[in-house]
């Protein structure tokens, strides 16, 4: 195996350029070979400072320049299936950014190119696995000192939303993050979705309703809910609280220091989701790259890229339908099993 992966990083957006600093200055056994950006000044610019990267603008150059062996997605999700087929083609590790692909027919394209393959290749960015928090209730469930998991509490919150920021979006985009957290933390898939429009805010974009609750149940029974609020003003908050037989666990919520001083107290809220997860995403990466450098993968597959992606588009149909829909699957993969 290689003992270091030089990697491609396609996208040098908001979340790019992240990963190109993480990839750069704190992630061990990769170095960064290659930034891809259709705006080539924003390419260029991500790669200063970095010894031997080279700045291109087509995704394609990058994965046949032979210094490249690694490719983190990081573009639009509507961009990945092309990219994901072409590297899966190369046989080479890939980090994607959520989603897989932004539904569950092109998803399963990816699914069964990388069964073809024959070994996993692909792993898909939900970092929130990574967080220490949601490690520790995973735990808490697992090991059942808890008794039955029994009912999941979600709150996904952020302070607002850029222009263009759909009704779809705060499922495909925000709360792909909680189907992905509930399959995590009950190890099951879910079987259907209804989400509910109430009274909205003042504050939510013209053609936007938010917030909005969202109700999921697993293939056991466990019951999950969701609290999606995009345009609440204060900051960037994610929260899980679990009910199990003999105890509740709550994550999230508040960060510290707690202070008081001066007859006032109070803590601090998190501007975003980079402050928020920043560690969980350092962690994430550098177990894509020890895992990939042994020839696996370190963290959620394609199969899980799949089934979000079939969630979310039964996220949407009840969102239009105020109904429950089922989530259809088509049957895992031995490769996934």
């Amino acid at each position: 195996m290689t003992k270091t992966l030089r990697i491609a990083v396609i996208g040098a957006g908001r979340m790019g350029a992240d990963h190109i600093q993480r990839l750069n200055t704190r992630i061990h056994g990769a170095e960064v070979a290659a930034v891809v950006d259709v705006d080539l000044a924003r390419a260029q610019a991500a790669i200063e400072g970095i010894p031997g990267a080279v700045a291109l603008a087509d995704a394609e150059e990058a994965l046949g320049n032979g210094d490249v062996n690694a490719v983190l997605i990081a573009t639009p999700g509507f961009l990945h299936e092309d990219i994901l087929l072409k590297a899966i083609a190369k046989d080479i590790p890939i980090l994607c950014e959520k989603p897989l692909t932004p539904d569950a027919g092109s998803a399963w394209k990816i699914v069964e190119a990388e069964e073809k393959l024959g070994h996993k290749r692909i792993q898909v960015g939900f970092m929130r696995r990574f967080d220490a928090e949601y490690a520790a209730l995973g735990s808490v469930i697992r090991d059942g000192e808890l008794g039955e998991l029994l009912m999941l509490h979600h709150q996904h919150r952020n302070p607002t939303t850029p222009a263009g920021f759909t009704n779809e979006m705060l499922i495909n985009d925000s709360v792909v993050h909680e189907f992905d957290a509930v399959r995590f933390f009950t190890g099951e898939e879910i079987t259907s979705v209804q989400v509910r429009l109430g009274k909205a805010t003042r504050n939510a974009p013209n053609g936007q309703h938010d917030p909005q609750h969202v109700l999921l149940e697993t293939e056991s029974g466990v019951l999950a809910d969701v609290e999606i609020y995009v345009n609440a003003q204060f900051g960037y908050e994610v929260a899980t609280q679990a009910s199990l037989e003999t105890g509740i666990v709550s994550i999230g919520n508040d960060t510290g220091p707690y202070v008081r001083t001066a007859g006032r107290w109070g803590g601090a809220v998190a501007p975003g989701f980079e402050a928020r997860f920043g560690a969980a995403y350092d962690t994430e990466i550098q177990a894509w790259v020890d895992a990939a450098l042994c020839g696996g993968i370190g963290g959620p597959s394609a199969w899980d890229g799949y089934a979000t992606a079939a969630c979310c588009e039964a996220g949407i149909e009840a969102q239009r339908t105020g109904g429950k829909v089922a989530v259809a699957l088509k049957p895992k993969p031995a490769l996934y099993a």
